[in-house]
């Protein structure tokens, strides 16, 4: 299979354009004056379309036996496999992000997908006898319906995935939107889908600008639940909007995550790691390391080992083997990184590495950020509280371990977070008092497995999470049934 885009929507087995028969362009973080490709700048009407074609898809989709449904996400696994190479491409050409961590993200949905395909193999109802004893009871995990499913762009490939394959098992029908910046890779979802089997009107698939997009995608009338995935603020707007649609929803959000260093950690592993989390992906993940709080003993000496990792970093294009961090994911997002930065200078925030766009003058004409890192003396400043979603790490002293676990939980947000200690008990006690959805051990924060649950609370996650054993739990409801022998 060579996949080729065709730069439209998909409505009801159909590439078309949108209503409006105007597109938007998509170019390169890395070089902006490289134009992509363009794709259409859709309308309401386009996403109605979708849902109600979607809807007609429902009642047979539903009633494919599981088995049929594995077998077509067992297949898309493998032509993801066999296209590792250009899909990897296509995702630094949209996002930036350097090569390797393409690969990676195909890696990761590749592991993801297998698990849900398992886990939707695995659902079973219960039965019960009744307490009357001339009766019993049992349970349907019964599909929802349509479900909008909104993705971000820093993992354009990954997260389409971790949201459609258990909506889809479950036998759910679906409606894609993909981030504007990267809506070659959410086509390219389609396109595995389909290829390995998928009937066509099961997914949908609509671009174009989610601001005018995210209210008809919650408020049609045949979608019976959302997943999405993007900033708190956003979230906040499709939860108000479901709640007065009684639409369910699933939304990972923002994060501010910290990493406490105790006294007794290994400096070596958490500057390691620290720089792992803070760094990669040009610190365009949520889970990303974007606080660390170091006890005072060991202040100095790690911030220096810090330091000195960071510097080493090497800005350039993804495609470049030379590159250790690509740019951030555009222009949009280069103006919010440099303007958390400027506000920062300007409140009780030191200046220690980075701070600026990239003065090298082969990258003049890319979205890089310096690797940046601030001293915090303020635990109020708005950098120490506010997702950058950027390579921008703050660094702050904490005089013991209360004082590091108070400052640690000190924001809106509850992603993720981790712990550097040799003391167990300690560890446990960090595992269990941290404010998070996830936490970690001697590990940078954005660690994890398929496994487990991924999902935040407070202002990070709301609803069932993503991933796990509730990956797919989010898209069923369950119905009981009495039955008189």
């Amino acid at each position: 299979m060579s996949i080729s885009l065709r730069h439209q929507n998909r409505i009801n087995g159909q590439w078309l354009h949108s209503c409006t028969a105007r597109d938007y362009p998509l170019y390169d973080p890395a070089d902006t004056r490289c134009h992509v490709h363009s794709y259409p700048l859709s309308a309401e009407r386009d996403v109605v379309a979708g849902v109600e074609s979607a809807a007609g898809a429902f009642d047979h989709w539903r009633k494919v036996p599981v088995a049929e449904k594995a077998a077509i996400m067992r297949r898309a696994a493998q032509l993801i496999e066999d296209n590792r190479e250009q899909i990897a491409r296509l995702i630094t050409a949209e996002n930036g992000k350097l090569l390797k961590e393409s690969q990676s993200e195909i890696d990761s949905t590749i592991a993801e997908l297998l698990f849900q395909v398992g886990e939707g193999e695995r659902q079973f109802g219960r039965a019960n006898q009744s307490h009357q004893g001339a009766s019993w009871g049992f349970t349907r995990l019964e599909p929802l319906g349509v479900i909008s499913v909104i993705v971000p762009w820093n993992f354009p490939f990954n997260v389409p995935f971790r949201k459609l394959v258990p909506a889809l098992m479950a036998g759910n029908t679906a409606i894609l939107k993909p981030a504007s910046q990267t809506a070659g890779v959410g086509e390219t979802v389609v396109h595995i889908l389909t290829e390995a089997g998928l009937p066509c009107e099961v997914l949908q698939f609509v671009t174009g600008s989610g601001s005018e997009l995210s209210d008809v995608l919650v408020a049609s009338s045949g979608v019976r639940a959302v997943t999405f995935t993007g900033s708190t603020y956003v979230g906040k707007c499709i939860a108000k909007q479901s709640a007065q649609q009684f639409v369910r929803t699933q939304l990972e959000m923002g994060g501010k995550n910290p990493v406490v260093a105790l006294a007794d950690s290994d400096i070596n592993l958490v500057a390691e790691q620290v720089a792992i989390g803070a760094f990669s992906c040009a610190g365009q993940w949520c889970t990303a390391t974007s606080r660390l709080i170091v006890e005072k003993p060991i202040y100095e000496e790690l911030l220096g080992e810090l330091l000195r990792r960071a510097e080493t970093i090497a800005l350039g294009h993804g495609m470049d083997p030379a590159a250790t961090m690509g740019p951030v994911c555009g222009e949009l997002q280069l103006a919010s990184v440099l303007g958390h930065i400027d506000k920062a200078l300007h409140q009780e925030c030191r200046l220690v590495l980075g701070g600026a766009r990239s003065g090298d003058r082969c990258l003049e004409h890319g979205c890089f950020v310096e690797p940046t890192v601030f001293e915090v003396k303020d635990a109020s400043a708005d950098l120490s509280r506010e997702e950058v979603f950027g390579p921008v790490l703050t660094v702050e002293i904490a005089q013991d371990y209360e004082h590091a676990l108070a400052l640690a939980n000190a924001v809106r947000y509850g992603l993720s977070s981790s712990v550097f200690t040799r003391d167990l008990d300690r560890a446990l006690d960090f595992s269990e008092r941290t404010e998070t959805g996830m936490t970690h051990i001697n590990m940078h924060s954005a660690y994890k497995e398929p496994q487990f649950s991924f999902g935040g609370i407070k202002e990070s996650g709301f609803g069932l999470p993503e991933a796990g054993s509730t990956g797919i739990q989010f898209f069923q409801e369950e119905k009981v049934v009495y039955l008189r022998r």
